[in-house]
């Protein structure tokens, strides 16, 4: 198979649960062969193509796979190419307050691998947040169980320390005035030992751990993590035939390039250390009106219609200049260079709000 430049891997999707909360959403998008996506800084709108020829991948990102279990059965006996993280920490439910029961998950992630392969999933016991509540011998513990709960059904592990951006913060201190214990900040040399002992327990399990984002960790048995995996999509979807680029969302990220559909400020699992909830009130309202007729996540199905008819309006090829198709851009280019767009080929339109 040839991969073509607009081929692209679709994250599903680092800032939102779809496939706990919105897995029907998303097969009516990969029904109708693209998803609309908001930039939440330029306010860029983009439609993505879901087509079968556009698509290298779906990368999928979850705490809870089984709603979606259906789906994904019907997406294999399609043909499309996946790969799945599968967050699993088993924190006491203060910290996540409404996650299916950790054993309700390990028996869905072993579904999962059996739908695929060990290989198809990775494990996230992601952050890893070391408390008053939970210190370093409470992680020992709970992952040690976890991974011979596990042990067979996956072969990597990737984990990093809570990153505590400023809306993490926020909620660490509103959580620990409501919860009367403190999240603790363990220093480098703490982090290491910590690191180093789960690194022991996942290999008695068959089980490599992978820092995310996290280098100062590597070494040992910890290698570095690469969530969207360019090595192992390959591996497992394309036969080796081909090679991600990499595009690192963050500081000492190792993943390869993707296009993510989600929307921030949507998932109601209510995880404190979350960074793409501002608000969890917020990001519960937003599910409970979401529309899974929309094109765009998060947003009302006649807003969205709106928002599709101009990206497409800006976009006719009656309206583009000369054809250039060494001009094919990254997303994030197009909105401001619409006119360099290869003609015909809409895997990403764009248009900017005026």
């Amino acid at each position: 198979m040839a991969f073509e430049d607009m081929q692209r891997v679709i994250s599903v999707s680092r800032r939102t649960d779809v496939p706990a909360f919105y897995g029907d959403w998303f097969m009516r998008r990969m029904e109708a062969g693209f998803a609309g996506w908001e930039n939440p800084f330029g306010r860029q709108r983009y439609l993505v193509s879901l087509r079968r020829e556009d698509v290298l991948c779906l990368a999928f990102w979850s705490k809870n796979y089984r709603p979606f279990l259906p789906h994904l059965r019907s997406l294999k006996a399609q043909g499309w190419p996946c790969f799945f993280n599968y967050t699993i920490t088993g924190l006491p439910a203060a910290f996540e307050s409404n996650l299916v029961p950790a054993e309700d998950a390990i028996d869905s992630l072993k579904a999962l691998a059996g739908l695929f392969s060990p290989d198809h999933v990775t494990w996230r016991y992601d952050p890893v947040v070391v408390s008053e509540r939970t210190p370093a011998a409470y992680h020992l513990e709970r992952f040690a169980k976890l991974a011979a709960a596990l042990d067979g059904h996956v072969t990597r592990c990737a984990f990093s320390f809570p990153v505590r951006y400023g809306k993490v913060e926020r909620n660490f201190a509103k959580f620990e005035r409501e919860q009367g214990f403190r999240i603790l900040d363990p220093s480098l040399a703490e982090r290491q030992d910590l690191a180093g002992q789960l690194a022991e327990i996942g290999a008695r399990h068959g089980i490599g751990l992978y820092t995310c984002c996290g280098d100062y960790l590597i070494g040992g048995r910890i290698r570095k993590a690469h969530c969207v995996d360019g090595e192992a999509i390959s591996r497992i979807c394309h036969g080796g035939g081909w090679r991600g680029v990499a595009r690192p969302t963050r500081k000492e990220c190792g993943c390869v390039e993707s296009v993510d559909i989600g929307c921030y400020d949507t998932c109601p699992h209510g995880c404190i250390y979350c960074y793409a909830n501002i608000h969890k009130e917020q990001a519960a309202k937003r599910h409970q009106e979401h529309d899974p007729e929309s094109a765009f996540l998060g947003c009302a199905r006649a807003v969205a219609d709106a928002y599709v008819t101009a990206i497409r309006v800006q976009a006719k090829p009656d309206q583009q200049g000369p054809v250039q198709p060494e001009l094919r851009l990254h997303p994030f280019a197009v909105a401001s260079q619409p006119r360099l767009m290869q003609k015909h080929d809409w895997s990403i339109l764009a248009v900017v709000d005026q």
